[in-house]
């Protein structure tokens, strides 16, 4: 019986031992791994930062912005850039066959006589305008004219009217022919599309047909 009793006592013992042991194997090992986890990423955290501001002192680029500069921002469309223009060599102006090329000196030459009769008849249609202008206000305050002095006003401002419109009509030619030399397209037929001919656009700079469909128009004109 005393064997029995003193048994009983060995496992009561024993048995907590046990439990101890099995509760310390299954609870601390974890915790032991998530301390050390936890000292690794407080450990790594200053050495990224202190490695960022060495970055930063001595201008060598970190990995995080080698990335970020090869990635297009969010959103954003990758577009071709567009080539300026071409100026056009003189030579590529259009000219019959047989003709000799067109020179930088006589494209300069063409460019300044149309640059200066543009000037010239603006001038010609605000002279114009203003002789226009005179004419209105004299036949509204001649109540008292007689027929011949009403006739030859009318007169006047008819011519003036004619003048204006031819002037305009020259001034509309000759803006057009200035932009045709600088796109490249000077001389050459706007109905036909074949080259006016140099020694035309020479003597008519504001020529925007060809010898046949010039006469064509004034035919049907």
């Amino acid at each position: 019986m005393v064997a029995k009793k003193a048994a009983k006592k060995t496992v009561k013992k024993t048995a907590p031992k046990k439990t101890a042991a099995t509760k310390a194997a299954a609870g601390d090992k974890p915790a032991a791994k998530k301390s050390t986890a936890d000292k690794t990423a407080k450990t790594a955290a200053p050495a990224a930062t202190e490695a960022a501001r060495a970055a930063e002192q001595t201008g060598a680029p970190t990995v995080v912005a080698k990335k970020s500069a090869s990635r297009p921002a969010a959103g954003a469309q990758a577009t071709a850039p567009v080539p300026p223009a071409r100026a056009v060599a003189p030579d590529e102006l259009a000219v019959r066959p047989g003709e000799d090329p067109w020179t930088p000196e006589e494209v300069t030459e063409a460019r300044t006589l149309l640059s200066s009769e543009i000037l010239r008849l603006r001038r010609e249609l605000e002279a114009s305008g203003a002789a226009l202008a005179g004419l209105m206000r004299d036949s509204g305050d001649g109540a008292g004219d007689d027929e011949a002095d009403t006739g030859t006003k009318n007169i006047t401002r008819e011519h003036e009217l004619s003048l204006a419109a031819n002037a305009q009509e020259m001034l509309e030619q000759t803006e057009r022919a200035l932009a045709r030399l600088e796109a490249g397209t000077y001389g050459l037929c706007e109905v036909c599309g074949k080259p006016i001919g140099k020694a035309r656009m020479q003597a008519f700079p504001r020529a925007t047909l060809c010898v046949e469909d010039k006469q064509k128009q004034e035919r049907r004109g």
